[in-house]
């Protein structure tokens, strides 16, 4: 399947101009809008595997920079500046794969702050949201606290999360998950830490993990 990758600016009103990449596949059938997690940007190696990944399954992504990335600040942007990044990357989405199935989430921190962004006010045009690796909890301290604004969000949701994940101690996530009912799904990448990455022991490697991630997050957006 051919693919190309077309680089873009995004204006977010009052906040600036951020980078974004657009990666097409021929006759795409769905976009994902992809967050990048705090301590790396969108051409990050993991960004740009999931990106390729998804188009070779049929699906379009949308990466972009939040502003403190974009402007090379250490730390991560208030809230309020990385929903309306966010607002910004699902417009323009929907603009240039009119007619496509959107689909928002991200890596980490960026597949939380957009959960946040579609708890205050729906994403519009978003049919489900989607996250590798949800952050539940800072590493070695385990609550649930960061999970409290997702019973708000109305759309189906999908935690791809590995059982080695520091930040998602699954006897967490699963009460959460449990909790959320039928619109959320949870799938658990066996002895993946928070990137999907693998012991050698396990008798996989992290290209196998990271397959099995983009196969079910492609089933499951076909499904929604």
């Amino acid at each position: 399947m051919t693919k190309k990758t077309t680089e873009l600016k995004l204006d977010i009103a009052r906040i600036g101009t951020v980078s974004a990449l657009l990666t097409q596949p021929d006759h795409a059938r769905a976009c994902y809008v992809l967050a990048h997690g705090a301590g790396a940007d969108m051409r990050h190696s993991f960004m740009t595997k999931v990106a390729e990944g998804l188009a070779d399954r049929g699906i379009a992504t949308l990466r972009f920079n939040f502003p403190y990335m974009e402007n090379k600040q250490g730390r991560p942007d208030q809230p309020a500046a990385a929903h309306a990044a966010i607002r910004a990357a699902v417009e323009e989405a929907a603009r240039l794969c009119p007619g496509l199935k959107l689909v928002a989430g991200g890596k980490s921190f960026g597949g939380r702050m957009t959960s946040q962004a579609q708890s205050k006010a729906p994403l519009p045009g978003v049919k489900a949201l989607a996250f590798l690796g949800f952050p539940l909890h800072a590493a070695k301290k385990p609550s649930s606290e960061r999970a409290e604004h997702l019973s708000g969000i109305g759309i189906p949701m999908l935690f791809l999360q590995g059982t080695r994940d520091a930040l998602a101690d699954l006897g967490h996530l699963k009460p959460v998950i449990k909790a959320l009912g039928a619109k959320a799904t949870l799938h658990e990448v066996e002895g993946g830490d928070h990137s999907f990455a693998v012991l050698k022991k396990s008798g996989r490697t992290n290209e196998d993990a990271l397959a099995e991630v983009l196969d079910t997050l492609a089933a499951w957006i076909d499904g929604i």
